[in-house]
């Protein structure tokens, strides 16, 4: 590519990303700098809120608090003052008039006597406080003023005012430059504490965050290292708080997932073993039959080539039985179930007229139990079908089948069956019903191992159960139990 291609090539990319940009303000998405604003990083940010706004209120109180104490201090003063200067000569015109400046301005002080007629005196004029309308109304007889704020000249004078006797008020004021430099003080002080405050707020929440969220940021590490390289491995826990049992759950999240997935793997890898045989047999006799079928072949016998085809068909039903077994065993989830009250005996009834035309010499011995339980019929007689045909496979010639159904509780029946044959082994007994599993007797038997597995999958279905023993007989004995009750019978009580 030529250099004036490439940089047409980046404009077109520049300008492309611009349009990107422009339309995602345009939706309001938000952009990849406040994707990148993490959870710690608000949490942070909320505590620095958190703490300005407490910082705020705090600050505010404490201005507002010390400045009124001061200044009610300062009233309380200005007024034990004035109560003590009107007791005393100063009350005496002619004595405050004739008494030195200086002791005023040294004691920071301004005082004068105001007269109800509105006359004011004082011992100098360049020291006469501010006098308005509350101090003639305490020099006509009106209670003593509290204290109030007033300026004269551009500066602050706190004001308070006695009766110093008939027709008179004294009156003292004092400058507030001492409390206003406190105060200002303190309005500097305050801000810069309380900035400092929201600035370890915000690094504590960042730290606390940062610490609390650990647990968070390996589950997500977790989350992502499944995602990318399917490894189930847990997480290691550690406390007792609400993470630790987030992680324990997502622990056993992953031991689930990790079962389902070796559940998947040997589903597939017997259910290619099982497939390989009827394949490969299926296969030998096509192959036969196109061979026997070319123009320079030598003829097949009709009764091999009927052997053949009865083999094929025989094998494409094997298939068929086994591929609809794999569908429904390779549910992880249990399948949709239709419920409705069901008479259990029509079920087995239907099973066993099946098995009947199929079953060639062998007998059955028969005991039916009326009893009713709410379930899905073609699970039920699937599972009954599957147990009476192992039955018959491993019976004799002329040999009995027992088949009852034996209530053992008010709630509760089992259905039994029993064949003539050898019996299980007791090392397989606790492996019959597992799928694909196959006894080392029943290798050269037909079938998939799938058959037994499915009468344990519609017992737990139903909220049942099912075991594998000896039959008293000598031979296997395969049960299984279900939930329901007993219907009684016309005419019995």
């Amino acid at each position: 590519m030529s250099r004036s291609q490439l940089s047409g090539a980046q404009q077109l990319t520049t300008r492309e990303e611009r349009v990107e940009r422009w339309w995602r303000r345009l939706r309001g998405d938000r952009s990849p700098d406040r994707e990148r604003f993490t959870l710690r990083a608000r949490i942070g940010v909320l505590a620095a809120l958190v703490a300005a706004a407490m910082v705020l209120i705090v600050s505010a109180a404490a201005f507002l608090v010390v400045r009124q104490n001061l200044t009610s201090s300062l009233d309380e003063t200005l007024r034990q003052r004035a109560y003590l200067a009107a007791q005393s000569d100063l009350s005496n015109p002619q004595l405050l008039t004739a008494l030195p400046p200086a002791v005023l301005g040294a004691a920071d002080l301004h005082i004068a006597l105001v007269y109800s007629s509105g006359l004011a005196t004082s011992a100098d004029p360049s020291s006469m406080p501010p006098v308005g309308e509350p101090e003639l109304e305490v020099a006509q007889g009106g209670p003593t003023q509290p204290g109030r704020t007033e300026a004269l000249g551009g500066v602050q004078y706190r004001i308070v005012a006695v009766q110093a006797g008939d027709g008179r008020a004294l009156v003292i004021a004092q400058q507030l430059d001492t409390i206003t430099r406190v105060v200002a003080r303190m309005g500097t002080a305050l801000p810069m504490v309380g900035l400092g405050g929201v600035v370890l707020a915000a690094l504590a929440g960042v730290a606390v965050a940062r610490t609390g969220l650990r647990p968070v940021q390996r589950l997500t590490a977790a989350t992502e290292r499944v995602a990318t390289t399917g490894d189930l491995r847990p997480i290691p826990v550690s406390g007792s708080d609400e993470l630790a049992r987030l992680t324990i759950s997502f622990n056993a999240m992953l031991g689930a997932l990790a079962a389902s997935r070796e559940q998947q793997r040997r589903l597939v890898a017997d259910a290619g073993h099982e497939l390989r045989t009827p394949l490969t047999s299926l296969r030998t006799n096509l192959e036969l039959l196109a061979a026997a079928a070319a123009p320079d072949a030598p003829d097949l016998p009709a009764e091999d080539r009927a052997e053949l085809l009865t083999d094929v068909r025989a094998q494409v039903e094997e298939l068929s039985h086994l591929v609809g077994d794999l569908v429904e065993l390779a549910r992880d989830d249990s399948p949709t179930m239709t419920t409705e009250a069901l008479e259990l005996t029509e079920i087995v009834e239907r099973a066993l007229s099946r098995v009947r035309r199929r079953a060639g010499e062998i007998e059955f011995d028969v005991r039916l139990t009326p009893w009713i339980l709410d379930g899905d019929a073609s699970a039920l007689e699937r599972a009954v079908l599957n147990l009476l045909d192992n039955a018959v496979k491993w019976s004799p010639p002329g040999g009995t089948v027992r088949l009852s159904m034996v209530p053992i509780s008010p709630e509760w029946l089992v259905i039994e069956v029993a064949d003539a044959g050898g019996g299980i082994a007791v090392e397989d007994l606790p492996h019959v019903f597992d799928r694909f599993y196959r006894a080392d007797a029943s290798r050269t038997m037909p079938g998939s191992g799938l058959g037994l597995s499915m009468v344990a999958q519609a017992a737990a279905r139903h909220g049942g159960e099912v075991r594998a023993g000896r039959a008293p007989e000598g031979g296997a004995l395969l049960s299984m139990a279900l939930p329901g009750r007993h219907v009684a019978e016309p005419g019995s009580p």
